[in-house]
């Protein structure tokens, strides 16, 4: 556990921090350094490299919430073995929002192996993104996901339009699952008004 003392100096300059032998720590100061590019550069090596995966689950939203750059190292981060950074690796992808990486979130999102989690953010970041190339799978998943998936579909159906999104989330208001149902309920009431 780190000292007050520790603690004190990352809140003043957490740079130096992103190499400390405690994992905690390092963590802390992803979370607290000023995104510059050197720093951004500095995390998207960690995210590949840190052995720490609360580190690198840190890395993920720290290269998720700056948008910027390049996707490629959050597109590597969906094969971390550890569930939390995947998921975080995919919200940040939705976030970034390039177009590129719908292909890849399409394959995460329709993986029934794929952890729900992770499965759940490829949707959300999907819907995010909101290029019509995702809509095919989203269908699929809203008529056929498990309850949690077909949720997370409806809300990403929103961003989009066409008569095969109306009757998806029409469809989606009398789903078994009650919510599903609600989701959808929102968002007929939402275009009704």
């Amino acid at each position: 556990m780190a000292d007050r003392s520790d603690l004190t100096a990352l809140l003043a300059d957490p740079e130096p921090f992103l190499t400390h032998d405690d994992p905690e720590l390092r963590r802390l100061a992803v979370a607290a350094a000023t995104p510059s590019a050197e720093v951004v550069a500095a995390i998207g090596d960690m995210l590949g490299s840190d052995p720490d995966p609360a580190v690198r689950r840190e890395c993920a939203e720290v290269l998720g919430a700056t948008a910027t750059g390049d996707p490629e190292l959050l597109l590597a981060a969906l094969g971390d073995p550890e569930a939390f950074v995947r998921e975080a690796a995919a919200t940040g992808l939705g976030e970034v929002g390039a177009t590129k990486v719908v292909r890849t979130l399409e394959t995460v999102a329709a993986d029934p192996d794929e952890d729900k989690l992770v499965r759940e953010a490829a949707v959300a970041s999907l819907g995010a993104i909101g290029d019509a190339a995702a809509l095919p799978v989203l269908l699929q998943l809203v008529a056929a996901g498990p309850p949690q998936l077909r949720r997370r579909c409806v809300v990403a159906l929103s961003v989009f339009e066409g008569p095969e999104v109306e009757d998806a989330i029409r469809a989606a208001a009398n789903d078994r699952n009650p919510m599903v149902r609600e989701a959808a309920e929102m968002i007929v009431g939402r275009n009704a008004g």
